[in-house]
């Protein structure tokens, strides 16, 4: 078996992964492959603008591109040249027929199985990287290993990856997690992935860190742990609609709560809720497969996280029409940060969207600004009108009744909001729904300021 490379793919997962592992693994070859040739070109392009923001991504491509990392449209040449390979693409949320609203869209999942079955010469090992519904892996193996030829095995290797902090989280993970199926072809294949995570002479992620269960287990853990992650971030927020209510500090109450080490600190952070590519398409996936088992307590429990999350949106431009004179038409509110979470350009389900889609609705002007997602921003509000695109958020917020803090980037808390509020129509708001602001500087300036759950 040669030491080469493919992953099927170049998005969030892909990319990201695939130069992480190109750059600890020198002695091996890395192809990334797409059928979207304007992302390969972004990947390949000389003066590395590429198609996602991640930091230190383009410090890594920079080093190991053209070297042993390569990115190219030609998937079956690839998957021909490469034992090992990857499927990274896109599981998204099934919008019609069976399971509509719930349930993973497979269709490019069950393409990409079938080209690699079409196209194979050889025996291949096969890594889910896409977050899969439980059992896909036997599907996957049916279809692959059907009518002879060559064989293939099938591992499960979920990524629990953070937008913003990928290539940390790479570099150096808390676990790796790879499943196997309990044979000596499926034992022999997840001895071949850890020696990919492990790195020559062991000098990557350290054997204990890399975790190995069943098939099932690993597509299971990869959705269980997405959701309880989504549950914290509802439940901190069922919590700040009560402190807000009672003039308890959301902020003090996680506190407290996080110093219990049964609880910890992590995700306790009230804000306008979780968005990205993963959570609620998880939990909506884990709802499905609740329901599909007839497990239906269960479904609406996990169903409930995705309920709070909504709700969390609509109780931000509730309280801004409350607090600005229960009538929103006609004023103008910058928007500062569209990005789902700072440190990515990534907008896929960011709490921003609904919430200008809801003041969109209350025929709101709004300027729109954030340091890398406006591009994304401008697709995904096409044909909403009353919106301005703006880099600068000074000039965003000019002129404007209120801004409103979507996304917590650092630059945010460095403005002369002095200036910004000398530029805006009086009195005049600022709704920090990251709670990333200084509040009482604001307030001695002359602004009104709200926050989640104060």
């Amino acid at each position: 078996m040669n030491k080469n490379i493919v992953c099927i793919g170049a998005g969030y997962i892909g990319g990201p992964t695939m130069a992480v592992i190109a750059k600890m693994n020198p002695d091996r070859k890395v192809v990334v492959v797409d059928i979207n040739a304007k992302r390969i070109a972004a990947w390949n392009s000389k003066n590395y603008a590429l198609p996602i923001y991640e930091p230190g991504l383009v410090e890594i491509v920079r080093e190991v591109r053209g070297k042993n990392l390569f990115f190219s449209t030609d998937i079956d040449k690839a998957v021909k040249d490469c034992d090992i390979v990857f499927v990274g693409v896109n599981t998204p949320t099934k919008m019609f027929g069976r399971g509509a609203g719930r349930a993973s869209d497979l269709q490019y999942w069950e393409a990409t199985a079938r080209n690699i079955k079409k196209v194979a010469t050889g025996d291949k090992i096969i890594v889910e990287k896409s977050t899969l519904p439980v059992r896909t892996a036997a599907a996957m193996d049916a279809i692959l290993n059907c009518g002879g030829g060559p064989a293939f095995t099938v591992l499960s290797n979920p990524e629990f990856l953070a937008e913003g902090t990928a290539i940390k989280d790479l570099l150096a993970p808390d676990r790796l997690l790879i499943g196997g199926p309990k044979t000596p072809a499926g034992d022999a294949a997840v001895a071949a992935l850890v020696d990919i995570y492990a790195g020559p002479g062991g000098r990557w992620v350290p054997r204990e860190k890399i975790l190995t269960t069943n098939v099932w287990s690993a597509e299971l853990t990869k959705l269980a742990a997405n959701a309880m992650l989504a549950q914290r971030v509802s439940s901190i927020n069922a919590i700040a609609g009560l402190c807000e209510a009672t003039g308890a500090d959301v902020d003090e109450v996680a506190r407290v709560m996080g110093a219990d080490h049964r609880i910890g600190a992590k995700f306790l952070k009230a804000g306008p809720g979780f968005g990205g590519s993963c959570f609620k398409k998880d939990v909506l996936n884990l709802v499905y497969l609740c329901e599909s088992f007839g497990l239906h307590t269960a479904a609406e429990y996990w169903a409930g996280v995705i309920k709070m999350n909504d709700h969390q949106q609509e109780r931000i431009v509730s309280r801004l029409f409350k607090e600005m004179f229960n009538t929103l038409a006609n004023k103008k509110i910058a928007i500062f940060g569209f990005a789902f979470k700072a440190d990515t350009g990534d907008t896929r389900e960011t709490p921003a969207g609904k919430v200008v889609r809801l003041l969109n609705e209350e025929h709101v002007r709004m300027a729109i600004t954030d340091p890398k997602a406006l591009d994304n921003a401008r697709i995904d509000l096409a044909g909403l009108e009353g919106i301005d695109y703006v880099k600068d958020p000074y000039k965003a917020a000019k002129d404007a009744d209120a801004v409103i803090v979507m996304t917590d980037w650092k630059e945010y808390a460095a403005l002369d909001w002095a200036k910004i509020y000398r530029s805006m129509r009086k009195p005049a708001l600022v709704f920090d729904t990251r709670n990333c602001l200084d509040a009482a500087a604001l307030r001695t300036t002359g602004f009104k300021v709200l926050n989640v759950g104060k």
